[in-house]
């Protein structure tokens, strides 16, 4: 299927305590061109992020962004400082006695002390996170490349309907050819009778004469080149591999086919009929800039 290279999709999940979002983008390039935006702490997954886009896009100017956030407390342990809790207890039972006060002591009381709790960041598990970031990064893809698809879809279907009408164009050339010979074959004969007045005129002159101007102008080779051409475009476009590049190729081919009846065009309505296909082609080849 053809695909363009405009594409967006994003994703975004809670997975394992952490808010993750993906957000992939592409615009034209000649190549396959890969850009991330990834939070410095989580740069590991980096590699694994490019791999898993390079599997599904061939050409085009591709960026990632990823954010990923940690739920509150999702992250973290709390840990109880037991040297320093005890040494609250002791501390303050010793004055309790020496004071002569009531030992209400109470794990309330105690946890309102400073430093009694530590919290601590728990130790990122590198490939769960690797494994949450690439099944968001997936669900981004799958709706980066339908984008993508359906964009291409537009474009095959308007190539396409550029193509019908440069063949209805070389079917008009493919009429007129024969007759400009003609044409031409009328006016030298006219020519040559005023010429020549009252003498006989040599008809194997005539015909000589028109034989020579049909071979010079004869464009039978290049319109069959070109609906050649215009099939293996049609083929080319039904691929369901990365096409840009054979487009590109094809489509100078059929330029150059035009090019050359345009420069053999020894008649008025066969020039116009050139100047309206390469209208067309051009039109083409502003498209296939777009197309993987």
């Amino acid at each position: 299927m053809l695909r363009s290279m405009t594409g967006y999709g994003r994703s975004q999940k809670i997975i394992n305590g952490r808010d993750i979002s993906v957000e992939i983008r592409s615009v034209n390039h000649r190549y396959y061109e890969y850009s991330s935006r990834v939070p410095r702490t989580y740069s590991y997954i980096d590699e694994k992020l490019k791999a898993l886009l390079k599997s599904s896009v061939s050409r085009g100017k591709v960026e990632i962004s990823v954010t990923i956030n940690n739920i509150e407390g999702k992250d973290s342990q709390i840990a109880v400082n037991k040297g320093v809790a005890e040494g609250y207890v002791t501390a303050l039972r010793s004055i309790s006695g020496e004071l002569n006060l009531d030992d209400d002591l109470t794990l309330s009381k105690l946890i309102r002390i400073p430093d009694i709790f530590n919290i601590q960041k728990t130790p990122d598990d590198e490939e769960q996170i690797c494994a949450d970031v690439s099944e968001v990064t997936a669900e981004a893809l799958e709706r980066f490349v339908a984008m993508r698809e359906t964009e291409g879809e537009r474009l095959k279907n308007d190539i396409l309907e550029k193509a019908d009408f440069i063949i209805e164009r070389v079917g008009m050339v493919e009429e007129q050819s024969p007759l400009t010979v003609e044409a031409y074959r009328n006016k030298l004969y006219k020519k040559l009778s005023e010429i020549l007045a009252d003498k006989n005129i040599d008809e194997q002159r005539i015909i000589t004469e028109a034989a020579i101007f049909s071979e010079k102008i004869a464009v039978d080779e290049e319109t069959v080149r070109l609906r050649s051409h215009i099939s293996q475009l049609r083929d080319i476009l039904e691929s369901d591999e990365s096409v840009g590049r054979k487009l590109d190729f094809i489509v100078q081919e059929i330029n150059r086919e035009v090019n050359t009846i345009g420069s053999k065009a020894q008649d008025l309505n066969i020039t116009r009929i050139v100047v309206d296909m390469k209208s067309e082609i051009e039109k083409i080849r502003e498209q296939i800039q777009n197309v993987e």
